[in-house]
């Protein structure tokens, strides 16, 4: 099991729990909305085979104010980065969280070694905000969470529940529905050759909310892109196909060790002469 502990952004005073596990390459992990660090306990053997990975679960249904939308989210991982990882890390996002790490290497890109894509938005994605905003019943959660689902049975036990506790608070319904229209609202397609960093697209074959060809797109407009399908896999692999998931991104931080020992033997040949 991976060590929990939490930090306190400087700027805002906002609690951040922070999960931690392995040693090497320093990984950061994002969630999207509903996410919590628990959903990615299944990925953690293979990624950690290789790298010490950092799971990021800022109270993002808490924000408010100015600072609730993806720019005031980003700004909160910067600080959280700046204070625990003291090299350019690998940042693996899922759906909001592949946003951000998305704009972190366009706008702090010393922070940014790679970044793994896991059904980001960004480009278009089918969000939760229309008909959330006044008290969301449970079973209209529960619809909306099974759409993130290949096969439904997948579903964590307490899912629907937890999110229907969270967003029963008027402040979370509002916070989850600006967030949502921020993050349609912020299109990357015009800026992503910005982003110099090597990027695994890692993505459910059958996710219908940032559906397939919204994968492809990303592929095309990322200078540096590969992409892996994970079949019979929705919105959140990290979930439902967590090995696969993870057996991915573990070969994506390999071949990342192996470019950058080429470079050190490089660099080390170069001094000699």
């Amino acid at each position: 099991m991976p060590v929990t502990a939490s930090t306190r952004d400087r700027a805002t005073g906002v609690d951040i729990r922070i999960d931690r596990a392995g040693e090497g390459r320093p990984v950061a992990v994002f969630n999207g909305l509903l996410g919590l660090n628990e959903h990615w306990f299944g990925c953690l053997g293979p990624m950690t085979a290789r790298s010490e990975v950092f799971l990021i679960q800022p109270p993002l249904l808490e924000m408010k104010g100015p600072g609730c939308n993806v720019e005031g989210v980003t700004r909160l991982a910067a600080s959280v980065l700046d204070s625990l990882i003291d090299e350019p890390a690998v940042m693996v996002g899922n759906s909001l969280g592949g946003h951000v790490s998305l704009r972190l290497a366009m706008e702090r890109p010393e922070l940014v070694r790679a970044i793994v894509l896991v059904g980001s938005s960004g480009l278009w994605e089918r969000t939760f905000e229309k008909g959330a905003e006044h008290n969301p019943s449970k079973d209209w959660l529960e619809k909306k969470i099974r759409d993130l689902f290949c096969d439904p049975a997948k579903m964590r036990p307490g899912m629907v529940d937890e999110a229907h506790a969270e967003l029963s608070r008027r402040q979370s319904a509002r916070a989850l529905v600006k967030l949502g229209r921020s993050a349609k609202k912020d299109h990357l397609g015009d800026r992503l050759h910005q982003v110099k960093v090597p990027v695994l697209l890692a993505w459910g074959k059958n996710d219908t909310v940032t559906p397939p060809e919204v994968a492809e797109q990303f592929h095309e407009l990322l200078p540096d892109s590969r992409l892996r399908w994970i079949d019979r896999c929705g919105h959140a692999p990290q979930i439902e196909q967590p090995t696969a998931l993870a057996e991915h991104i573990d070969e994506f931080v390999a071949e990342l060790d192996a470019i950058d020992a080429g470079l050190r033997d490089e660099g080390a040949g170069q001094g000699v002469a």
